[in-house]
């Protein structure tokens, strides 16, 4: 009966098995209460509320002297249960059920988180005691509002109580309406505030009453000053327990705590469902409850100060707990007998806290023997009007934490609950105080749960904490897990929406959760054609050996797939603590640079984005500094490291990331800078002055002198062979050839070199340009067959560099191209060479295929802007005039409507009729267009400044056959005076806004213009170190020559060791192991720095002041000296071997 169908409502199925399951209780034998009068019945219920078979047995009732709840009332099926809505107040529905006291607590917990839906607790707080009409003190409000619902509201807590509008009860609902209102709507942790509440104690609980059940029971509160036992309107859920009595407390006390047990006992996720008993102030008789609840090694948190037992208790385990007692000696069997000494002693405080109380021995016997006293490990007394509420949360963990170390079944794990409960609350300072201290040895499956759960949820700290007590991230990361982290993705953000995408291209429909494939799929996607798609081995394993053995293969380089893990997810944190636990933190720095800001482009909330940037910037600092502490410490080591092909970046260089990622401040350090000169130069000494070089390229021999000064390659060639790995990290970072013989060594250390390639193709092109000239009448003149052929030799070169550079695919080498600016205006300008030539071939095209050649002349002339990237001066200047050209393209929008608006007005205002249309858009367009530069035809426009002797005509006829049409002249004032206002807006406003935007860009590029020049510096070293030594159009040849050496004798290029080198075994390990070095001391100079700054001294001498105060909070040296004083005095007065010869003395005014 109790598997029912979602899709039902509640009244469509609760009152089918509700009542048939859970039962209420009604008293069957009449006790008469001896002091009523025989009017009322020990369960506190009348005469006349009883039915006749209560009332029959006089002689059985007539020995009774108590009525018991267990034989003297009887069960019935229930007839309160459903939902309750409050009249008046808000719309919300709260679930309640009467039910037995003896019903057991698993069917009610399965009722309230299956059928109910009520979430299943990650904690449970029972406050127990502050019932009935004592005023709850202001500190106690406050513990509970700021510290307990806090705490609770941040795992996801039940708490329960009483549930009634009275006392405790009353401010935790007050306290859970202030938290819900100011909680998200969309948080997933909520607390659910559980009133347990005796039956016969509710008022109006026969609003409640229907056999058929409640849906909703309309519940009416009454604002009166006895209104403490109506149920309160702020909780949840609420169990009405029935023992049977009316208007008698206490009959909930025994269910609550078997639901307490019960519920401890349960597993919520991977962790059992930690419980919690909290006591505030309470009557004497809570001592039975606190006794019972020991015997189940239940935790209590007593609130010392708020009254009551909570005082009492704080008193005795405080205060006699440290005294020294003599045992009592009458005990034979060996067993430690209560001391007679501390008996007394607690006898006294029985007194002194419970003076009403008759029977003062049981309440000794229920504190001292074998039950609260010697539990006292489980009870935890807090100081809350003197400690506040803001740190409740930890006050709650140590108290878990406490009990647990004093179970006495302990468990493998006895800590996993506490533990996860720390970091669901995110309490690292809890975890390292109480749980690695060195006290516990953690096992790996101990924190395996505990670690997942704080990858998923971003608790970094305590990912960093697991790492120092030696988890192993390469045991715990395989691709099912990695998986596993993917599918908590949160929805809405950009690598969501992405993994999505590529689920539904590669499948066509939606699958819960991304596979490893897909991931590699976004990741190509970001990071393009700079490194080998990722997860290579996972796809290849997943094939061979199925889906099980891949889930359950480990990741090749755990810490680098976190690292992107994190990265996509933009958590700051997380990734940095993953970037400095990767290998090859400098290219692992840039990498994540590339991954945010690819992402940035794709987000479109503002905040996010800028976050994405930030943390983009971030790492281009870090791969910044950690370069600059490898080339302070060794320049040779760090040109490898610069140009070292990754294994785990798929095959890619920390240039080409840095390059990919626009890390503009990367490529401004000086050793970036140093070794791009170096190549540029190539074993030219950089100090060559440019009239050497181009001396020696018209008159080669030279090259053979000692014009142009060349580096030894001897010493450098001996140490720098990547085979021997001792040597390969210390000389020149590029492969050196075979020695040959001095005539071809030295041709090609001038030839090969790019700044060589640079000057041939600057000199040669100028020779393109001057090519450019009409033709002679009788066909193409020899210039011209020239001209073709040089243009066909750049084609081939174009077709060079975009299909037979590197191993990427076609598409990814056709976007490459398209993607840089000057490939698409060598494109531009072929096109239209091609367009201009084929038109030249006919007669009828031949006059336009000249004008497309004049086009083209202009476009091959302002290619000549490229080769500027190459002066620290000049170089800065191109990226001005692109951003520049952007600012126009905004600006043209205003001015385009400006002069429309202006041009069709004046047009209109001028002439009356004028259908031809290449005289209209002149008049519109063009014309207002020349005003802005001063020509103005004022003759046309002001037809009272000049005579306008132009023929003109007012017939329509001739107008249309092209005559020109006669001025308006009643409306010449208005063009007059639209003149005036178009020419103040346009030359005054308009202009000076574009000077204004052009001022800003210019200062901002020159700010930063040092930094412009070496990035944009690598792309044209990086594009004439790959040109062939010779220029178009001689470059044929040296295309015919690489045909040779690559496609038929298959020999491999030379120059690729100069920004790719493939480092193995030893080599790799030794580069890898240095600058690892040099990132932990750089870490460890960046925390030396933070702690000596003045906001990190402030915050130690905080916390240093802190824990002083609450030293001396808790141990106040008065009440140490009275304590101590008065022991020593009862002692003095007990001994039998002293006696003093008067009292002690009584202090005075008492």
């Amino acid at each position: 009966g109790n598997e029912v169908s979602s899709t039902q409502g509640p009244s469509a199925w609760m009152p089918s098995w509700i009542p048939k399951i859970f039962k209420k209780r009604v008293c069957s034998t009449f006790v008469e209460d001896s002091f009523s009068n025989g009017n009322l019945c020990q369960c506190g219920g009348r005469r006349d509320d009883h039915a006749s078979v209560a009332l029959g047995d006089f002689f059985s009732t007539a020995i009774v002297n108590h009525w018991d709840s267990t034989q003297h009332s009887s069960e019935y099926p229930t007839d309160a249960f459903g939902e309750l809505q409050f009249a008046g107040a808000s719309k919300r529905q709260s679930h309640f059920l009467r039910l037995s006291w003896d019903t057991p607590p698993s069917m009610v917990y399965t009722l309230m988180t299956v059928n109910w839906k009520l979430p299943a607790p990650n904690l449970v707080v029972s406050v127990v005691g502050g019932e009935g009409r004592t005023k709850v003190k202001t500190w106690v409000r406050e513990v509970i509002r700021q510290g307990l619902v806090k705490a609770s509201q941040s795992t996801g807590a039940w708490i329960m109580t009483t549930g009634l509008r009275e006392g405790i009860g009353r401010c935790v609902g007050e306290a859970v309406r202030d938290h819900a209102t100011a909680a998200s709507s969309v948080s997933t942790n909520k607390v659910v505030a559980l009133g347990i509440a005796p039956w016969g104690l509710v008022r109006n609980r026969d609003q409640l009453v229907n056999s058929q059940g409640s849906f909703p029971a309309k519940y009416h509160v009454q604002n009166t000053s006895r209104d403490s036992c109506y149920l309160d309107n702020n909780y949840q859920a609420f169990l009405l327990v029935d023992d049977g009595s009316v208007g008698r407390p206490g009959g909930e006390t025994g269910f609550r705590a078997k639901l307490e047990d019960h519920i401890s006992h349960q597993r919520s996720g991977s962790i059992d469902i930690p419980v919690l008993c909290m006591l505030v102030s309470g009557e004497a008789n809570m001592l039975e409850r606190v006794e019972q609840s020991l015997k189940h090694a239940m935790p209590w948190l007593v609130l010392a100060g708020s009254g009551g037992v909570a005082d009492f208790l704080s008193d005795v385990l405080e205060n006699l707990s440290s005294a020294p007692v003599t045992q009592s000696s009458g005990e034979g069997d060996g067993e430690v007998g209560p001391s007679v000494d501390l008996k007394e002693r607690m006898a006294e405080r029985v007194k002194k806290y419970f003076p009403s109380e008759a029977n003062t021995d049981k309440l000794v016997e229920q504190v001292q023997a074998l039950n609260i006293y010697n539990n006292r490990g489980f009870i935890t007394i807090y100081h809350g009007e003197q400690e506040g509420p803001n740190d409740f949360d930890t006050v709650l963990l140590k108290a878990l934490v406490g009990a647990s170390k004093q179970r006495m079944s302990i468990e493998d794990s006895p800590y996993n609950e506490e533990l996860k409960l720390a970091v669901t609350w995110n309490r690292v300072d809890i975890a390292k105080s109480e749980l690695f201290n060195g006290d516990i040895q953690w096992k790996y499956d101990d924190l395996e749960e505990s670690m997942t759960d704080a990858l998923i949820n971003d608790k970094p700290k305590f990912v960093r904490l697991f790492i120092e007590n030696g988890f192993s991230i390469l045991e715990y990361l395989t691709y099912g897990r990695l998986e596993t982290l993917y599918q908590s993705v949160a929805q809405g953000t950009v690598i969501y929406e992405l993994l999505k995408r590529r689920l539904q291209e590669r499948q066509g429909t939606t699958v819960n959760g991304p596979l490893i494939t897909n991931v590699s799929g976004v990741l190509e996607f970001l990071m393009g054609d700079v490194c080998q798609p990722f997860y290579l081995e996972a796809r290849i394993s997943k094939i061979l050996h199925g889906e099980c053995l891949y889930r359950d293969k480990r990741c090749l380089f755990p810490w680098a797939s976190l690292f992107i893990w994190a990265v996509l997810q933009s958590r700051h944190e997380m990734a940095t603590l993953f970037w400095e636990m990767a290998a090859e933190s400098v290219l692992s720095a840039l990498s994540g640079c590339k991954i945010l800001r690819e992402l940035s482009k794709l987000e479109t909330e503002t905040e996010t984005k800028l976050s994405m940037k930030e943390l983009a910037q971030k790492f281009e600092n870090l791969a910044h500094d950690i370069f600059s502490s490898c080339y302070r410490s060794d320049e040779s080591r760090s040109f490898t490291l610069l140009i070292r092909k990754s294994s785990v970046w798929g095959g890619t260089t920390c240039l080409q990331m840095g390059m990919s990622a626009d890390a503009r401040l990367f490529f401004s350090h000086d050793g970036v800078q140093s070794l791009l000169s170096q190549i540029w130069w190539g074993d030219m000494k950089r100090d060559t002055a440019v009239w050497k070089l181009l001396l020696t390229f018209f008159c080669p021999v030279l090259c053979y002198t000692n014009l142009i000064s060349f580096r030894s390659v001897s010493h450098s060639a001996k140490e720098d062979c990547p085979l021997r790995d001792n040597e390969s990290l210390y000389g020149a970072t590029y492969y050196i050839p075979p020695k040959r013989p001095f005539i071809v060594s030295r041709w090609r250390q001038f030839w090969f070199a790019p700044v060589t390639s640079f000057l041939g193709n600057v000199l040669m092109y100028f020779l393109l340009l001057v090519d450019f000239k009409p033709p002679p009448p009788h066909g193409p003149a020899m210039s011209e067959y020239v001209l073709y052929f040089w243009v066909f030799t750049i084609v081939c070169e174009e077709l060079r560099e975009t299909f037979f550079q590197g191993a990427i695919s076609l598409r990814q080498r056709l976007r490459v191209y398209i993607q840089d600016v000057w490939n698409k205006c060598d494109l531009t300008a072929i096109t239209l060479f091609i367009i201009g030539l084929i038109c030249r071939m006919f007669p009828l095209t031949y006059g336009f295929g000249r004008d497309v050649l004049c086009i083209n002349y202009m476009v091959f002339t302002l290619r000549l802007i490229h080769i500027f990237a190459v002066h620290k001066q000049l170089g800065p200047k191109i990226i001005i005039v692109g951003k520049m050209m952007k600012d126009i393209f905004f600006f043209l929008f205003f001015l385009g409507i400006w002069l429309m608006a202006y041009g069709v007005a004046n047009q209109a205002l001028i002439y009356a009729y004028d259908p031809r249309l290449d005289r209209i858009f002149r008049r519109v367009f063009y014309r207002p267009y020349l005003h802005i530069f001063g020509q103005i035809p004022v003759e046309e426009m002001d037809v009272f400044a000049k005579v306008w002797d132009m023929p003109c005509t007012d017939n329509v006829t001739l107008i249309q056959e092209g005559a020109e049409p006669c001025r308006i002249l009643h409306s010449n004032w208005l063009v007059v005076i639209l003149l005036v206002i178009y020419l103040l807006v346009t030359n005054i406003l308009l202009i000076n806004l574009l000077i204004a935007m052009f001022s800003y860009t210019f200062s901002e590029v020159q700010a930063n213009s040092d930094i412009y020049w070496k990035f944009q510096r690598y792309n044209l070293i990086v594009e004439y170190h790959s040109k062939p030594s010779l220029a178009p159009p001689f470059i044929i040849l040296s295309h015919i020559n690489l045909f040779i050496r690559r496609k038929i004798r298959k020999v491999p290029s030379v120059k690729v060791y100069h920004f790719v080198l493939e480092l193995r075994g030893k080599a790799a390990n030794r580069l890898m192991t240095w600058e690892t070095i040099q990132k932990e001391d750089f870490l460890t100079t960046q925390n030396k720095i933070q702690k000596s700054s003045d906001s990190e001294r402030l915050k130690r001498m905080s916390a240093k002041y802190v824990y002083l105060t609450s030293g001396f909070q808790n141990n106040d040296p008065m009440e140490y000296c009275s304590n101590a004083l008065s022991w020593i005095v009862e002692t003095l007065a007990q001994s039998s071997t002293f006696k003093p010869a008067r009292a002690p003395p009584v202090p005075r005014g008492i």
